[in-house]
């Protein structure tokens, strides 16, 4: 129907997966409608209202989405939802006289809606299932290997590869924690008409020995869709706004990490690169350019997706009364392209970890050039164990940083240790033995290993696998 001679979505073509664009398609989303028709032609059917002949014609053409006829009656009525039903009707010629009996619009596009939701969260969770089994092995790899840290983007005291790979991974398990549960508590609008009364429903069942509770909840239990026991013409469009949180959460996740990449990628620190393919072409007018394009386009998308439960949270606070209709035309692109969006960060996020570069030599110049001076707050732990006042001796100290910073700055190795050794002030304390071991930091990494390694464990034992 469309080509690229009109505005398309690049979620379209694009970004994410055919899987998730499958799941936020028309087809997609229409034949959950006519399922969940059939469903409620079903129930009635069990109170006598509806033959076995009428659901089966429902069920024989439940998955014959014409969306051309559709577009047609639509024209007509401006009205997608009883477009559905016309081409439904038409189609099902025994059935469909009895085709939305006593259901409002919602009652269907609401639960089908929430279908879609339970399917993208069911692949988000996968998908980050996939990235944290990546990562942790990254984690156990590089548990031992030191580098520096920073605080304030200024160089700090050391950690280790694999325990700042653990800082994303810590973080993205709390998000595959929340998606999980998220997932299973997903409610459905259920089978409550214009209103939330049943009262349609309960005027039809009348006499029929079943309740509009009852029909409800056979309908519900067919879709394997637990639902809200109170709900108004819509369900409640918090829920929407906490799925959009999580969502956002995740997101922010992935943005620190694709933003620290960034960073390390670098030439100021050399450490870190992405996969780079061998035609791959990084820049249109220079050819040496090697930049971050995977990196960047998540912090991109990250962005898009942090803006959005603000949509969500103008729906929730403003559904007046029992239902206005506002939030529907931001709901089909906001719902659809957050999960778009995630699944395209996720997926990146994946093929980074597993193709990322370690640059060991510039790891260790870096190391060399900023680590002595971590290892001055060894020496001052020692100097004051060996009797100096600490006091005095965190000043002396400062003194010799202030120089060897200096000679940095004019483009000179890092003389630090030269000069420590040269301090007869320090050297009353600690003799040069002493000095050499205690400015060699690549061990001062504390339980980092240690912490990596039992943290990737702990990774893997918490990936059960999504959601049945």
């Amino acid at each position: 129907m469309f080509d690229h001679t009109t505005y398309i979505s690049p979620f379209t073509w694009r970004y994410a997966s055919e899987e998730m664009r499958h799941i936020w398609s028309e087809v997609h989303r229409r034949r959950l409608m006519r399922r969940i028709w059939v469903s409620l032609a079903a129930a009635q059917h069990e109170a006598g209202l509806v033959s076995a002949e009428q659901v089966a014609d429902l069920r024989r053409f439940a998955d014959k989405i014409d969306i051309e006829r559709a577009a047609e009656f639509e024209q007509r009525s401006h009205h997608d939802v009883m477009a559905e039903i016309q081409t439904f009707s038409e189609q099902a010629i025994i059935g469909g006289s009895i085709l939305h009996w006593g259901a409002t619009s919602a009652d269907i596009i609401d639960n089908a809606d929430v279908l879609r939701l339970r399917e993208a969260l069911n692949v988000l969770v996968q998908r980050l299932g996939e990235l944290l089994e990546v990562l942790a092995e990254s984690m156990e790899q590089t548990a031992d290997l030191p580098v520096m840290a920073y605080t304030h983007i200024q160089p700090a005291e050391p950690t280790t590869h694999g325990y700042r790979l653990a800082m994303y991974g810590q973080d993205l398990l709390l998000s595959y924690g929340s998606l999980h549960r998220l997932g299973r508590s997903l409610r459905g609008k259920g089978m409550k008409g214009a209103v939330g009364t049943q009262a349609s429903f309960s005027e039809i069942l009348a006499g029929s020995g079943m309740s509009a509770e009852a029909m409800e909840s056979k309908v519900m239990e067919a879709l394997d869709l637990p639902f809200f026991f109170i709900s108004t013409q819509t369900y409640p469009r918090q829920q929407d706004l906490v799925v959009m949180q999580q969502l956002a959460a995740l997101a922010a996740v992935l943005h620190k990490f694709a933003l620290d990449f960034r960073i390390l990628q670098s030439p100021a620190f050399g450490e870190w690169a992405e996969p780079f393919g061998s035609q791959q072409v990084g820049s249109s007018a220079m050819p040496f350019k090697r930049n971050p394009i995977n990196s960047e386009n998540m912090c991109s998308l990250a962005r898009l997706v942090g803006a959005m439960p603000q949509v969500m949270w103008e729906n929730a606070s403003q559904a007046i009364l029992e239902r206005s209709l506002d939030d529907s035309a931001n709901r089909r692109v906001v719902l659809a392209e957050g999960f778009l969006a995630m699944d395209e960060l996720l997926l990146r996020a994946t093929k980074i970890v597993r193709g990322m570069q370690v640059d060991k030599e510039a790891i260790g110049r870096n190391m060399a050039t900023y680590g002595p001076f971590a290892a001055l707050e060894r020496l001052l732990m020692a100097l004051v164990a060996a009797g100096a006042d600490r006091q005095e001796a965190h000043e002396w100290l400062r003194q010799i940083s202030l120089h060897a910073w200096q000679a940095l700055q004019q483009g000179n190795n890092n003389p630090l240790s030269d000069l420590v050794l040269a301090d007869e002030r320090v050297r009353q304390f600690v003799d040069a033995g002493q000095v050499d071991e205690l400015m060699d930091v690549s061990a001062h990494t504390g339980t980092a290993a240690r912490r990596a390694r039992a943290f990737a464990e702990e990774i893997r034992n918490s990936l059960p696998g999504a959601w049945e």
